[in-house]
């Protein structure tokens, strides 16, 4: 494995770049606790841990001796100062300077470290174990806890829901029960906890918190919860809870302490290979949809080698200003998710994938070819009626492809359907390439004369220089009596005014822009320019007068 992955891996909790340089490609090779008195051999690719090494001087000397040795990379505790001494040492020693989070632990990092590294880049992962627990088996790790607490006990994440769980939760109370069922704490008990300050003090103190018996609004809690917030490093990653019948004993909290660190290397390593497994979908399912050499393979890893597929493109009805925003980030993965789950029960060799924005699926389809975009629209509307509108998604699919070699041209022609929805935002949420062609056509055509910088010309033009003069809405009129093939009920009633006064506006329009509006191919060439407008060009408020 790079110390790239690992970078992406473990640089949000565990590990923070201080001069990384070029050595992000170098494949790492063991993981080395430094030891000042030990002259023992380094492996090649090593990654040192520098635990006690604090001093600049000494970093720096550490940083030559490990490179002379042929490790790839030395961590110390943080913070460390990105000075330039230390940055021409890792440069010059060829080793990348790395800082261990404040609250983060040695033992963690090591852990997640030997973890990372014994796995492949494919993601193929070995049985390894934790604590003495198989690797991420956070049902294991629970019952051990209950054991420990000799109480039923809940794993839980930042969102409260239950990510494992223990046995003899028969033992505990209604509440408790409701949980598991639910697999997520009832809201409205959630909200008495946060009321009453038990999130705010579980996430600031690391002891655990106790809980008395009370009421949270219609649930009753019968049994007292003690809680722990899992962390590693300063961040969050979950909580314990136990329903205890009484406070813990000194033993048992320190048992309790002591579990939380092995639950947090456990969650580590579920999101480790949640997102090695992501990365390398992503990676195939990239490939198989850009048809170049590396596609048959792709294609063959994915399972799809010789299956009629359909490619579905969906994306996110989300405005422009929040395109980077951290939770718009989140919600693409989450319904990418989704997606995956709910076409692994309609097609179980379904592959799919979240590529830049936009989540791609590759949708088998087998058996008769004259109904597959009815099937593959079918599909898609299911899975968008019961995400519901808290999903905001839109999703476009393309043409059938008969073998891996048509799978690009699907693709694109999803992407072209799905731009369509998303510039309409919202009109409509599932389209295939054929039922949006010309409008697809229309938006490229728009691309080209922005590229050009055309602007309009003839009577569309001196009708835009008129409205904005004038402030009215000659082009607005025009626009709707087009739309309307002439009928003046339908069109006055798009223009919200009464059908004498666009009859009025049509004439002045027909004046001011000296269009004849009898002539077919004058309309024509409206009909055009007014769709490559930019949209905000294309309408003015309703009832502007001219």
């Amino acid at each position: 494995m790079s110390l790239g992955r690992v970078l992406e891996d473990l640089g949000d909790v565990l590990l923070e770049p201080v001069a990384v340089g070029r050595t992000t490609r170098r494949q790492l090779g063991g993981v080395v606790i430094h030891d000042p008195h030990d002259e023992s051999d380094i492996p090649g690719g090593a990654v040192v841990l520098g635990v006690g090494v604090r001093e600049q001087d000494e970093v720096v000397r550490l940083l030559h001796d490990v490179g002379a040795r042929g490790a790839a990379a030395l961590v110390v505790r943080s913070p460390v100062t990105p000075a330039p001494e230390l940055r021409r040492a890792a440069d010059s020693s060829g080793v990348a300077l790395l800082g261990l989070a404040r609250g983060a632990s040695w033992a963690q990092l090591a852990a997640m470290l030997r973890t990372l590294l014994a796995e492949g880049d494919v993601g193929e992962v070995s049985p390894q174990t934790l604590g003495g627990m198989p690797s991420g088996d956070l049902f294991a790790l629970a019952n051990a806890i209950a054991a420990l607490l000799d109480a039923p006990v809940t794993i839980e994440d930042r969102s409260n829901r239950i990510l494992a769980f223990s046995g003899r939760q028969d033992e505990a109370d209604p509440s408790r029960v409701e949980t598991i069922l639910g697999r997520q704490v009832p809201e409205r008990f959630a909200r008495g906890l946060e009321r009453d300050g038990v999130f705010e003090k579980l996430y600031r103190d690391h002891a655990p918190v106790y809980v008395d018996p009370q009421r949270y609004d219609e649930v009753e809690l019968v049994l007292p919860r003690v809680a722990l917030a899992v962390r590693a490093g300063d961040e969050i990653l979950g909580s314990i809870w136990a329903a205890v019948r009484e406070p813990l004993s000194e033993e048992r909290t320190q048992a309790l302490i002591d579990a939380a660190k092995l639950v947090a290397l456990h969650m580590l390593r579920l999101r480790a290979g949640a997102d090695v497994e992501r990365r390398l979908r992503a990676d195939l399912v990239s490939t198989a949809l850009e048809g170049g050499s590396g596609a048959p393979e792709a294609i063959a890893r994915l399972g799809l080698l010789g299956q009629p597929s359909i490619v579905l493109a969906m994306g996110l009805l989300g405005t422009p200003a929040l395109e980077d925003d951290l939770r718009l980030v989140a919600d693409r993965q989450r319904v990418a998710d989704a997606l995956a789950m709910h076409l692994s029960a309609v097609q179980p060799r379904s592959a799919v994938a979240l590529v830049g924005d936009v989540a791609y699926g590759i949708v088998p389809m087998p058996g008769s070819q004259d109904d597959c975009q009815e099937r593959s629209v079918r599909v898609a509307s299911t899975f968008l009626e019961r995400t519901g509108r808290r999903a905001a998604a839109a999703i476009g699919i393309g043409p059938l492809a008969l073998d891996g070699s048509g799978l690009r041209a699907s693709r694109d022609g999803a992407d072209r359907a799905l731009r369509v929805l998303l510039t309409n935002a919202g009109a409509k949420r599932v389209a295939t390439a054929d039922d949006v062609h010309v409008d697809a056509l229309m938006l490229e055509l728009a691309d080209l004369a922005a590229a050009r910088g055309d602007v309009a010309t003839g009577p569309v033009a001196r009708l835009l220089a008129y409205d904005a003069q004038h402030q009215s809405q000659l082009v607005h009129t025009l626009r709707c009596w087009l739309d309307a093939f002439g009928d003046i009920g339908a069109a006055s009633a798009a223009a919200y005014v009464h059908p004498n006064t666009f009859r009025y506006r049509l004439r002045r329009l027909a004046e001011v822009g000296e269009i004849d509006l009898d002539d077919a191919g004058e309309r024509f060439a409206a009909m055009v320019q007014l769709r490559l407008l930019p949209r905000e060009t294309r309408t003015g408020p309703p009832g502007a007068e001219d």
